[in-house]
């Protein structure tokens, strides 16, 4: 335990979510994902009381350290606990999840070129794996800075279908998260607002971007969004990782 510091905190990028069989520290810094089995989770959970890093296995504090979701600090003190999600019946793999892309229906061309505008200043943000999200968080606390009156779910619903239009035609990976950042800088260049936000699913356990009303309207997303508990959220007056 030498080379361990006597006291640690979680930085405030990373959020915890725990399903009961596993919790999982995402970092929205470096936009990397780990899961803790039970054991390893119930260790966590009691340092995040105290700080103090003699109550987890030093290996497993090394790896933590290693990846950036535990920081050393002068002092004891606690930690926001996990966010606590109630898990999906296992499936045994015998759930399906929608999968694949429906081809949006046409629209005007000028449109369209501004969508794909904004898909490529979010593809140029978020070319480098380790500091993609970060990069995607900055363009969408600078959008929302931007607004001056929430977007109407029709408002909301005509951007997202324009940048999936576009991205149809990109040449680039368009997934979840570069569609729904797109939209809401597509949004936010007329001055329109909506709420961001990223969640996490369990069975398996599975990460997704999308784009809500303020009125928590999901936009454009199928009812397999349901499925999705909401961990970071920009738009509203929930915190933002720096």
């Amino acid at each position: 335990m030498d080379d361990l510091p006597l006291f640690v905190t979680c930085p405030k990028v990373v959020r915890a979510v725990d399903f009961g069989h596993a919790l999982v520290l995402i970092d929205y810094r470096a936009g990397s994902v780990q899961a803790l089995q039970p054991p390893a989770a119930a260790q966590w959970d009691a340092l995040s009381r105290t700080g103090v890093l003699d109550r987890m296995a030093p290996a497993l504090a090394r790896r933590l350290l290693a990846l950036g979701l535990l920081a050393p600090v002068s002092g004891p003190g606690s930690w926001a606990p996990a966010l606590i999600v109630s898990s999906a019946l296992a499936s045994w793999g015998s759930t399906e999840h929608p999968a694949g892309v429906i081809r949006p229906p046409r629209g005007p061309l000028a449109g369209t070129l501004t969508a794909a505008a904004a898909l490529t200043v979010v593809f140029t943000a978020t070319r480098q794996h380790r500091t993609g999200m970060r990069h995607a968080l900055s363009l969408l606390a600078a959008a929302n800075a931007r607004n001056i009156r929430p977007a109407t779910l029709r408002e909301a619903t005509r951007a997202v279908t324009t940048v999936r239009r576009a991205g149809w035609y990109s040449p680039g990976r368009t997934a979840c998260l570069e569609e729904s950042v797109a939209a809401v800088l597509l949004l936010a260049s007329r001055r329109l607002g909506v709420r961001w936000c990223h969640g996490i699913a369990s069975d398996p356990i599975r990460l997704h971007a999308w784009v809500q009303t303020m009125n928590g309207d999901d936009v454009a997303e199928p009812s397999s969004t349901h499925a999705y508990t909401p961990v970071l959220t920009i738009g509203d007056r929930h915190h933002q990782p720096r």
